[in-house]
Formats: C-alpha cells, structure tokens, sequence
C-alpha cells in the first residue's frame, strides 16, 4: 500500500523543498548577494549542520513521507462506498432474500471489505439465534471499525512527534551557536543573529509538517465515523430480513451442515407424505446451489436432486 503512493509523496516532499529554498533566498538582503552576504540554500543549512543535523532532517523527511502516504489512503478508503459497495449489498440482499445463506457467506469471504467482514462473523453464527448474531456483529463492527481509527490515529502521531524532532535540531544548532558565543564573544552580532535563525529552520518545518497532520487527523476520524454508519445502515438492512427462529441448528461457514441429515432423492420427484421439510423460497436470479444443501440445482428445479427439499422459485 506505501509503495503505490510513494510517488505522490515524494513529489509533495519536493515541492516542499522548492518552497523551502525559495523561502530562504527571499529571506536575504535583496541588495547583497549571496556569496557576500553569507546566504545558503536550505540544503548547505543542513549539510554545515553536522551528522546529528543530517539524521534529524532524515526524520522530517521520512515523517513527511509516512504523512503524505496515510493522507492519500485515508482520502481512498474512508467512504461508504469502500466500506459498503452498492454492488455487493445488492448481491447480499439478494441471497439473503432467496435463503442462501452460505452462498452469502461465500460473497462475504471473496470480498475484504467492511460490510462483508461484518457480516461473515454474524452468518457463522447464524444458528444459535438473534442475540447471539447481533453480539457477533456487535463485536466484529467495533474491530473492523478499530482498525479503521487505529491507521488514522498515526497522523495524530505524526503532528505530535514532528515538531519535537524539529525542536530537537534547534536546540542542538542553538548549543552550538552560544558555544561558538562563549568563545569568541559578541563581535560580530549579524554572525549570531543569522546562525540562530538557520537552527530555527528546523522548527518550522517540524510545524510545517505537524499543522497539516493534525488537520487531516481531524477530517478522517469524523469521515470514518460517518462511512462507519453507512456501512451499518446498510448491514441493517440486510439482516433485518433473516428468519432467525427458523434457522436454529444450521451452520453456515467452512463446515457447512443444514441442521438436518438430507435425504436421497426421489426420483417422482415429490416430496414423501409426512415429510416435514418446509418449502424454501429461492432466488430465479441469484441461485445456483441449493439453499438448504449447497448442492447445484438447475433453475427452476425442485424439489432439491440432493436432498429432496421442496423449493419455491420465485
């Protein structure tokens, strides 16, 4: 995922760069010229720094990196039609709708999304009762939805971490300056006034990256919220419709089981007198396997080759 927006971080950091080098030639004396006036580009500002001047602007660096690459995912991922794609709670709806419960389950497993992970937790548990599948909702919601705030939550890092490594780089630039002070005294005041605000270079671009961070933590935690409602209006919707006495004993999931041991089939094609397997509507659209067996049926075919269940093709 860092590998795909890396090009657009890194033309955001070079940006960056220009405004910074076009910040300090604006900030010398426009009649003197630079050689005589001691003016330096933001780059021999940090090459005259030293080593530990070098490392901290690589933190900056790597921070406005990780910044920029967690902006442009939050701005992809946090909307309800990632959490919920329109598509797939049509074909959920659907299959829900028709009894196939396992063939949801199925479309929840092929699709890694918000919606489809919540309600792949609660159809496991789908034959122990209501209660039971809303708690599983319940819980699976608050960890799709913790993951979702914990990847936001490192810009709020970000914005406070940045400007403490900037701190950290004047504060070492300023024990130099009153180092070289001490030694050699106040004879030149222009010398000192400049070397200061060369160290406090580092400190503005701590801010410069701690102000858009904490901004763009923000705007994603109340965007999150919001697609996380959406997604659960949508999963309301879905379960809202499942018959949930009717299904007591069924498993839904890898090991798949009816809730009753099927029948071979007959070949009448009718169903025994006494036989107390209820009719199960059936999707004509949406349907291809059983709903009770998950064995392939043909359209409009019943009762069920497999297990002799009475289908209503609607």
């Amino acid at each position: 995922m860092f590998r795909r927006f890396l090009p657009a971080a890194l033309l955001f950091l070079a940006l960056c760069f220009l405004a910074d080098v076009a910040w300090a030639q604006e900030a010398a004396p426009a009649a003197a010229k630079p050689k005589e006036a001691g003016g330096k580009s933001v780059l021999d500002l940090i090459l005259h720094g030293g080593p530990l001047i070098i490392m901290i602007w690589a933190c900056i660096l790597g921070t406005s990196v990780v910044m920029v690459t967690f902006i442009i995912q939050n701005i992809l991922t946090l909307r309800g039609d990632k959490l919920a794609p329109p598509p797939l709670v049509d074909a959920l709806r659907g299959s829900v709708a028709a009894g196939n419960y396992q063939e949801a389950w199925e479309t929840c497993k092929a699709n890694d999304c918000y919606l489809a992970n919540v309600l792949r937790s609660g159809l496991e548990r789908l034959g122990r009762g209501k209660d039971t599948v809303e708690d599983a909702l319940a819980e699976a919601g608050a960890r799709e939805g913790s993951l979702l705030r914990t990847r936001n939550s490192y810009l709020s890092v970000i914005g406070v971490v940045s400007p403490m490594i900037g701190l950290l780089g004047t504060v070492i630039g300023m024990m130099g300056a009153f180092q070289t002070l001490g030694s050699s005294g106040i004879s030149d005041p222009r010398a000192l006034a400049s070397s200061i605000g060369e160290v406090l270079l580092a400190t503005a671009s701590g801010l410069f990256i701690a102000i858009p961070a904490f901004v763009a933590y923000y705007v994603f935690r109340n965007r999150a919220q919001a697609a996380i409602v959406h997604a659960e209006d949508r999963l309301n919707l879905i379960v809202e419709e499942i018959p949930f006495e009717e299904l007591r004993g069924i498993k839904i999931g890898e090991n798949f089981d009816p809730g009753w041991t099927p029948a071979p089939p007959r070949p009448s094609g009718r169903v025994a007198v006494g036989d107390s397997r209820q009719s199960r509507k059936v999707s004509l659209k949406l349907t291809t396997n059983c709903p009770v067996c998950n064995g392939a049926i043909a359209a409009g075919e019943t009762p069920c080759p497999h297990c002799a269940t009475p289908l209503d093709w609607s």
